[in-house]
């Protein structure tokens, strides 16, 4: 398969991405999980768009990702140790980092940069957006806390 360029705002030279090779003849539906074809962040809307080789398109606003960052910070070490991380309503993202050929650092403006956003990662808070959304806002009220800084 030919390679997928990862393009960002923040970066000047566009990354080639390729799907690793499968050895033998298999079907559609037994490749490995969609891979993403672009990544595109706007500065304006502070939002990264995630385009899959399946068609299946996400736009993932910098906040959410931002709060939901697969780093040991935000995540803990188990599911007990889930952190719930205010004031970032304004965050954006300075630069994307491709790490080998499965994931992106993301370094966001207010320094966070640790967590590694697998494509898999990718997909699925495209697809769980709503109620990951929906259940950070309510986490955020039952604390007392906001998203403002």
């Amino acid at each position: 398969r030919p390679g997928s360029p990862i393009r960002s705002a923040t970066a000047s030279r566009l990354c080639w991405l390729t799907r690793p090779a499968i050895s033998t003849p298999v079907s559609p539906t037994a490749l490995p999980d969609p891979w993403p074809t672009d990544l595109r962040y706007s500065k304006d809307t502070k939002a990264l768009a995630v385009v899959f080789d399946d068609g299946v398109e996400f736009v993932l606003p910098a906040e959410y990702m931002r709060v939901h960052s697969p780093s040991a910070e935000v995540r803990g070490h188990g599911a007990d140790e889930r952190q719930i991380v205010p004031g970032r309503r304004h965050v954006g993202i300075m630069k994307i980092e491709p790490v080998g050929n499965y994931a992106v650092r993301l370094h966001f403006d207010d320094l966070h940069d640790t967590g590694l956003f697998t494509w898999a990662y990718l997909r699925e808070l495209g697809e769980k957006h709503d109620d990951w959304w929906a259940q950070y806002e309510r986490d955020l009220a039952d604390r007392g806390l906001s998203r403002d800084p």
